[in-house]
């Protein structure tokens, strides 16, 4: 028997086709009404970019930044609101093959933009080259009414160091203010970021632009004015430094020209709003008329605001035989001439000051109150706390 040889064939098979790269855009082809902060950009998995362009409707072509290895790109800037943009983008994969695609997409065009303000409570600009009391407010002032809370308040940023706790509350439509749940410790530094631009904060309505402000706490100054003992004790750093006699509200209500008016000095936790070597106070401001048995028109020397409807620590010579002994103001904290320029000079925007032991009505947050509410009750005043 005889042997027979197999040979066995090579089966050569055709080169793999070419693959072209994965590409990737957003926004989606078609999206509208998009929030001028979408997310845009470019990717390619398997290749790398050749060209990019994202050009508006107005013909305003946008810059962009390319990564390193040429595989993601992303605009410089951000999209503008009422604009119609047009993305395109060339690629080449790995293996030399192209592959192009775009986009149409537009941005919302709102019926209303609401401008924020980073302010005191007294409506003063925060400024990062002055030192802030321990009890420092924090004020975001809109100027519509937002409807949508929440989302503004998301995008209200505090940041603290060290570290705090705090939170915002809603005086009104329009007003979110944030505090810390204990007094700051000086030396802490505070900056708040307004991010609304882009955001829809109600029906039609988006935030303009962003804002942001940075500020320090400086020394620990507290005073307390306590009716028992007629008597204002401030406090530097947690020492005593200066006792004042003092005259506060000679309490009571009247009825005049058809209003009633309060003449308490109100019991709470105010703070330092502004001050000023002279202040010209005037009754008529909130209705009483200067005519009137109750009413005046002066020039206040020394005068230390701790209240938005007119509460000062001030000069007032004329009762300084009642200062420590008898209250006989219409609200106000009177000192004497060398207490009140002593106060002036020492206070600081923030500085704390508790009303003790006097009659009336409590202050109120819009009186700038807030450090008067118990923190489990200021939590309830965020548009993020759950509602039961």
């Amino acid at each position: 028997m005889c042997k027979t040889a197999t040979a066995t064939a090579q089966v050569q098979l055709p080169p793999a086709p070419p693959k072209p790269p994965m590409l990737g855009i957003a926004p989606a082809n078609g999206s509208t009404d998009l929030s001028p902060m979408s997310r845009v950009s470019a990717q390619v998995v398997g290749g790398s970019l050749t060209n990019v362009s994202l050009v508006d409707d107005y013909g305003n072509v946008l810059t962009g930044v390319l990564s390193p290895d040429g595989t993601s790109w992303q605009p410089a800037q951000p999209l503008k609101y009422g604009r119609t943009y047009t993305m395109q983008v060339a690629s080449q994969g790995a293996s030399g093959l192209p592959l192009t695609r775009s986009s149409k997409f537009s941005t919302a065009s709102p019926d209303y933009l609401t401008h924020v303000y980073l302010e005191t409570p007294g409506g003063l600009p925060i400024h990062d080259d002055i030192r802030y009391g321990i009890g420092t407010i924090i004020a975001a002032r809109f100027d519509e009414n937002i409807s949508d809370k929440a989302a503004a308040e998301r995008n209200l940023v505090v940041t603290t160091n060290p570290p705090v706790q705090g939170a915002w509350y809603w005086v009104d439509d329009r007003t979110a203010h944030w505090r810390p749940a204990k007094y700051y410790a000086p030396g802490t530094t505070v900056s708040v970021a307004a991010n609304i631009f882009g955001v829809r904060v109600g029906d039609g309505m988006y935030g303009e632009e962003n804002e942001k402000a940075t500020f320090t706490i400086g020394d620990a100054h507290v005073s307390v004015a306590d009716d028992t003992t007629k008597t204002v004790s401030v406090f530097d750093n947690g020492k005593l430094v200066r006792s004042m006699p003092t005259s506060m509200g000679q309490g009571g209500y009247q009825t005049i020209a058809g209003r009633t008016f309060s003449f308490w000095t109100p019991p709470g936790v105010y703070t330092v709003i502004d001050k000023a070597e002279s202040v010209t106070m005037d009754s008529s401001t909130y209705g009483l008329p200067v005519a009137s048995s109750m009413g005046y028109k002066v020039k206040i020397p020394y005068a230390t605001r701790i209240s938005t409807d007119g509460i000062y620590l001030h000069q007032l010579n004329e009762t300084v035989w009642a200062q420590g002994n008898t209250n006989t103001s219409h609200g106000c904290l009177n000192l004497n001439g060398s207490n009140a320029s002593w106060f002036f000079n020492f206070s600081q925007p923030g500085d704390v000051v508790e009303v003790k032991n006097t009659g009336g009505p409590k202050l109120e947050i819009w009186q700038n109150g807030d450090w008067s509410l118990p923190w489990g009750e200021w939590l309830k005043g965020s548009a993020l706390t759950p509602k039961p």
